[in-house]
């Protein structure tokens, strides 16, 4: 399926000089950080993009919930032909499709590179996630290195969201299906788990399980809804994760190893018929979040904010709202979240992805038909 590529202005520039929103959640103060920015167009004409990656030589990628990776180039223009070379699998239905992004290390001299994909079909489909080199524009020695196992029904709730350690090994999100959320506590399969793997797929000899008969070697952590946001903080050497709750009672978490993050045996949500899933918020061996939020944001993508162009944002969290239509700006304070800010609300925007650019700007991607690449930079 053909996509209409829109040329962006010559970098339009659209000023938001109006008053920030503000959300507060419980114990936690919420307070506008005085910063003057512009928020410029990349690019449009990206159906539904989910994950963004900056190439070393200044290119950018863009994975498309549709089965397409597509390149915009120096000049910020979106390439008309997909990048080749994706896996034939891939299952694209309402939330299924390509998810996320990560180059290796050395992505410069090896073109390596990881991608999650929804991969099956609608009787039996699954979490995926596959390496691959990049040259040109083509994908080479493509190798499936992991499927979630078991396989369902259904096309929602993959997680999909990867994020390196120091160790170099990755960390993948596995989401519940939806209708399999008791799964999440069954330590025999991969439903609504974090899962650590090296490079080449293989277990890590140090994950917290490999010695537990009654637990799959792969899981990090387990008693997880639908993880959409997940990245290492190499300064506080800390995993911070955000995950969907069911109507209300969406999560974000620090993650550590071995831990139970309790769906569904605990949540702040209820259930979409207005039913309650459990009476327990908390419950003795389970772990709480550092913050939820209701009504749903439905938080897809995270950054930490290290860039120069933003000295007040620095160190500071920035979380994508799809049913919240905003950007969330999240401080913590010795690992609990003490200040909220409510970032684009007046664009009516869905945010799949937010990402710190090596420029130091922060980008974003909007989930539409026809979505765009959002570059914040400051106010001139």
């Amino acid at each position: 399926m053909s996509v209409s590529v829109e040329q962006s202005t010559p970098r339009s520039l659209t000023r938001l000089t109006g008053l920030l929103l503000l959300l507060c959640a419980a114990s936690v103060g919420a307070q506008t950080v005085s910063t003057d920015y512009t928020v410029e167009t990349v690019t449009t004409g990206l159906e539904h993009p989910w994950s963004l990656a900056f190439l070393p030589d200044n290119r950018m990628l863009v994975t498309e919930r549709a089965g397409r990776l597509r390149l915009i180039n120096q000049d910020d223009v979106l390439i008309t032909e997909p990048v080749s070379g994706l896996p034939e699998d891939i299952y694209v239905d309402a939330q299924a499709g390509l998810k996320d992004l990560l180059l290796a290390p050395d992505f410069e001299d090896s073109g390596e590179l990881h991608f999650s994909y929804a991969c099956g079909t609608a009787e039996a489909n699954t979490t995926c996630l596959a390496r691959a080199t990049l040259e040109g524009r083509q994908l080479h020695n493509v190798e499936v290195i992991f499927r979630a196992d078991p396989l369902r029904e259904g096309s929602v709730h993959y997680g999909g969201r990867l994020a390196r350690l120091p160790d170099d090994t990755l960390l993948l999100t596995l989401g519940d299906g939806f209708s399999y959320r008791n799964e999440a506590q069954n330590r025999q399969n991969h439903i609504g788990k974090i899962v650590r793997l090296n490079p080449d797929g293989s277990v890590p000899a140090d994950n917290p399980f490999v010695d537990d008969p009654d637990t799959r070697d792969e899981i990090f952590t387990l008693g997880h809804r639908n993880p959409q946001g997940i990245l290492y903080d190499a300064d506080t050497d800390r995993i911070i994760a955000h995950e969907h709750g069911p109507r209300g009672g969406d999560e974000l978490n620090i993650i550590r190893a071995g831990e139970n993050y309790g769906w569904p045996l605990i949540t702040t949500g209820v259930d979409y018929t207005g039913a309650r899933i459990t009476p327990f918020t908390e419950l003795p061996g389970l772990t709480t979040p550092i913050l939820t939020w209701t009504p749903a944001l439905a938080p897809s993508g995270i950054t930490r904010y290290d860039g120069f162009l933003f000295p007040d944002w620095r160190g500071d969290y920035f979380i994508g709202g799809l049913a919240g239509q905003s950007v969330r700006r999240v401080r913590l304070h010795n690992g609990d979240a003490t200040e909220e800010e409510v970032l684009f609300a007046d664009r009516g925007d869905r945010f799949r992805d937010v990402r710190t650019g090596p420029d130091g700007a922060l980008y974003l991607l909007t989930d539409r038909a026809s979505g765009s690449v959002l570059r914040v930079v400051p106010d001139r």
